[in-house]
């Protein structure tokens, strides 16, 4: 037995990590993690061009040594703009984790509370949003979050530039 809470705790976590490296996807899952993270954090040192700036003369240049993905029909680096995308797909990650818990719960507790017709509607409207493709939905709310953007200028402007 242990002698402590400490050392009680410390022995529950241990038996806890022991189970969880015996998961081989468990694993994998974590590290790939682990690389997002990682490769969000050091995007400015790992990537070795701007990924949003165009250069004509290097469209469509397949892989390469200089290029390790090639070039986009603007000239952009592939491997520079993933790099870079990393840290996109870590804010939408972190939003929506933000905004689905208190809307889940919310939702739920007025279902539960008012009951009847109320939770019935609820319900549907919960089993519109599961019917949707996880991969579109996540488009959905990427674009939703791009669609304007403030410019230097105090301008707005769509994302594709237009005014």
């Amino acid at each position: 037995t242990p002698e402590s809470a400490f050392q009680a705790a410390s022995g529950r976590f241990y038996l806890g990590m022991l189970e969880f490296f015996r998961n081989r996807l468990a694993v994998v899952g974590l590290l790939i993690i682990v690389i997002l993270v990682l490769t969000a954090l050091f995007a400015p040192y790992i990537a070795p061009y701007d990924p949003v700036a165009a250069n004509l003369a290097n469209r469509l240049q397949p892989l390469s040594a200089e290029h390790w993905f090639g070039t986009d029909e603007l000239g952009r680096d592939i491997f520079s703009r993933i790099v870079w995308g990393s840290r996109l797909t870590l804010y939408v990650i972190m939003l929506v984790a933000v905004i689905a818990a208190p809307v889940g719960i919310l939702v739920g507790t007025v279902a539960g509370y008012f009951g009847g017709i109320i939770d019935t509607v609820l319900m549907r409207i919960t089993d519109i949003f599961l019917a949707f493709p996880k991969l579109i939905l996540a488009l959905a709310f990427v674009a939703a979050l791009l669609v304007v953007k403030q410019s230097t200028k105090g301008k707005l402007f769509v994302a594709n530039g237009k005014t």
